[in-house]
């Protein structure tokens, strides 16, 4: 790889060597369309919800609310990704509207929330192995920190092998195992015959909340698709960014949200529209669906641990995605001196942010460690330690990054005001606006500790976030001075 870094100054990472298929492959492995269908889908149906609300039998309708405010909050990205092709994505974009000191919080906010995200989904992969193997088998092979560790070593392997190798590899994974769980849950919706009843699942009055529930639902729907934007962080290493980047961002919501349709409409047509026969899976509807038709399922014992695979394969896709978009953005911030000049280091033959991703390894060894040897730390009762620590992580890493779509919102009524569609950017931050304030509200809605201790922990985070910002000025962004970073258009007016 040619070394371009001594010519400005700036350390800049690999040629730019990704296509669409890439970079929709980023976007789309981040938001996990499984490991949601699986894990997120009965939190909007209401079934395992902290508040105890949610849109009920109606979440179909939810998921399609919900996919309509992230389609806007989408635009806006679109909209800065045709002028903006820096590998810090969000942090430029909130900068280009409200300021560097806000925008440079912004994005020790969110990349601190993709990081803690990948490494709560480390310790999610040791115990969600050990346990599985454990069940079907009743031989885990190794503890659950030995498979974290499985874990930590593979993203760290994919990062510094070249940024080809971790969107192909999540195109893998992602791929299959969304193709596994679409064709079961078609299958579920023709076996189902004429018991389907598309009009119900889409009726606000099939809620027992009404539209209170639906609503529920739709904040709870803000979660399945987190992740959408970070296509943009690879923009830098995109052969045409202007264009690749917007049209990657727009079709990942969109397969996404049909992909989501159809897994919410299974998950509460597979089970009669009976809140209380989907409130006896345990918060696992997915896997009763798929247990054999003796047991009252659609599938059989062999479909069932088929199920089990895909949902690991589609959980290492997301770890593999927030890994990806966490280290492009520490590096960006620490390229623009707004975090030590060590994480900006960059791998000569692979063109890989070698210094982020070392940064990255050291905090998902912390979260291995904490799961560990601190097994009264956040623990939640009745629940393995494992998925305490993921359910705080998660939902750190998840307001975490809500905020800073709000933030890009409110910015984007100034940073892309010379937009000729003025009243589309007016519409699409008003929608971005009310989503993500309610997304927010949702968060800390009747959540108990230690699950409420990680909005507010992330509330702190930003505020010294903001601290480091004023004390530490760095220097002009990359996105500013490096000519093929930005459009032709003006940016940070």
């Amino acid at each position: 790889m040619e070394d371009r870094s001594e010519e400005t100054g700036y350390e800049r990472l690999g040629g730019k060597k990704l296509s669409l298929v890439d970079v929709v492959a980023q976007s789309v492995g981040f938001m996990g369309p499984v490991f949601s269908a699986a894990f997120l889908i009965p939190l909007i149906v209401g079934v395992i919800s902290a508040s105890g609300k949610g849109a009920g039998v109606a979440a179909p309708l939810s998921v399609l609310l919900a996919a309509v405010g992230v389609f806007a909050l989408g635009w806006i990205v679109a909209q800065y990704a045709k002028r903006i092709h820096a590998a810090g994505s969000l942090y430029d974009y909130v900068s280009n509207g409200l300021g560097s000191t806000v925008g440079s919080a912004s994005g020790w906010l969110y990349y601190s929330g993709t990081m803690v995200l990948d490494a709560g989904l480390g310790v999610l992969v040791g115990g969600y192995i050990h346990d599985t193997l454990d069940l079907e088998f009743h031989h885990p092979v190794m503890p659950v920190w030995a498979w974290s560790l499985l874990f930590a070593a593979m993203v760290f392997v994919v990062l510094s092998l070249g940024v080809q190798i971790s969107t192909r590899v999540q195109l893998t994974l992602a791929l299959v195992s969304a193709v596994v769980v679409l064709v079961f849950f078609v299958k579920v919706i023709v076996d189902l015959g004429s018991a389907n009843d598309v009009a119900r699942a889409f009726s606000p009055s099939s809620s027992d909340l009404g539209w209170s529930g639906i609503l529920f639902g739709i904040l709870y729907g803000v979660l399945i698709f987190v992740g959408f934007e970070t296509a943009a962080n690879l923009a830098e290493e995109t052969g045409e960014p202007k264009r690749e980047i917007p049209r990657a961002v727009l079709l990942s919501v969109g397969v996404v949200t049909v992909f989501y349709l159809i897994a919410a409409y299974a998950q509460v047509a597979g089970f009669g529209f009976d809140m209380a026969t989907i409130g006896a899976t345990a918060g696992a509807p997915l896997f009763a669906l798929g247990a054999p038709t003796a047991a009252g399922g659609f599938g059989s014992v062999m479909i069932d641990r088929i199920l089990e695979l895909v949902v690991l394969l589609d959980i290492l896709a997301v770890g593999v995605g927030a890994a990806v978009a966490s280290t492009r953005g520490v590096f960006a911030m620490a390229r623009d001196r707004r975090l030590p000049a060590s994480l900006a280091t960059v791998s000569p033959r692979y063109g890989t942010p070698t210094g982020a991703i070392v940064l990255l390894t050291i905090v998902n060894l912390a979260f291995i460690a904490l799961n560990e040897f601190f097994t009264d730390v956040l623990a939640l009762p009745g629940f393995p330690h494992y998925f305490s620590v993921f359910a705080w992580a998660s939902t750190f890493g998840g307001f975490a990054l809500v905020v800073v779509y709000l933030m890009m919102s409110i910015g984007a009524l100034v940073g892309i005001s010379r937009e000729p569609n003025k009243g589309g950017v007016v519409i699409a931050a008003i929608i971005g606006i009310a989503l993500t304030l309610g997304a927010i509200y949702g968060s800390f809605y009747k959540v108990q500790s230690p699950t409420l201790l990680a909005p507010w922990i992330a509330v702190a985070w930003l505020a010294v976030g903001l601290l480091v910002t004023l004390l530490v000025k760095g220097r002009t962004p990359a996105s500013q001075t490096l000519a093929d970073l930005r459009s032709d258009r003006e940016v940070y007016p």
